[in-house]
C-alpha cells in the first residue's frame, strides 16, 4: 500500500461575535483551501475548541460575543505557541498591552482578498 506524501490541508478555527463575520471568513478560508475545524462567536467556547482541536490557524474577528479578542489572542498562543494567528479588527488596529501574545497577521476592515490571502500565509510573500 503506497503512502501518500501531499501534505494535508491547512485547518482553521473561526471566533467572531456575528454569524455574517463567521460565514465571510470560512467562505474566504474554503477559497483558499482551508478546513474548518470548528467555529464560535465567543471566548469560551473557542477555547473549548482550541482545547479540543489542532488547528493550523485561528481567525479571530475584534468583535466577540463575550470576551475579548486580545486575552483571547493571548490564551491561544499560550496553549499553541506555533498557532497562526489572524485577527480582524474593524477600524484601526487595536493596541497590543505589553507583554501580551501579538497576533501574526492583523487584517483591519474591510480588506481586499489579496491582504487576506497574506495574512493567512504563514510566509507572506512582500506587499507590492
Amino acid at each position: 500500500m503506497a503512502v501518500s506524501t501531499t501534505p494535508a490541508p491547512p485547518s482553521a478555527l473561526v471566533i467572531a461575535g456575528e454569524e455574517e463575520t463567521r460565514v465571510l471568513l470560512r467562505g474566504l478560508l474554503r477559497l483558499h483551501r482551508y478546513r474548518i475545524l470548528g467555529e464560535a462567536g465567543g471566548s469560551v467556547r473557542g477555547l473549548a475548541l482550541l482545547q479540543e482541536l489542532e488547528p493550523s490557524t485561528l481567525v479571530i474577528d475584534t468583535t466577540l460575543s463575550e470576551g475579548d479578542a486580545l486575552e483571547f489572542v493571548q490564551a491561544a498562543k499560550q496553549r499553541r505557541p506555533n498557532l497562526h494567528v489572524v485577527l480582524v479588527a474593524r477600524g484601526s488596529r487595536p493596541p497590543v498591552p505589553p507583554g501580551m501574545a501579538e497576533p501574526d497577521a492583523v487584517l483591519q476592515r474591510p480588506f481586499r482578498i489579496q491582504d487576506f490571502a497574506r495574512a493567512i500565509a504563514r510566509d507572506p510573500a512582500p506587499t507590492e
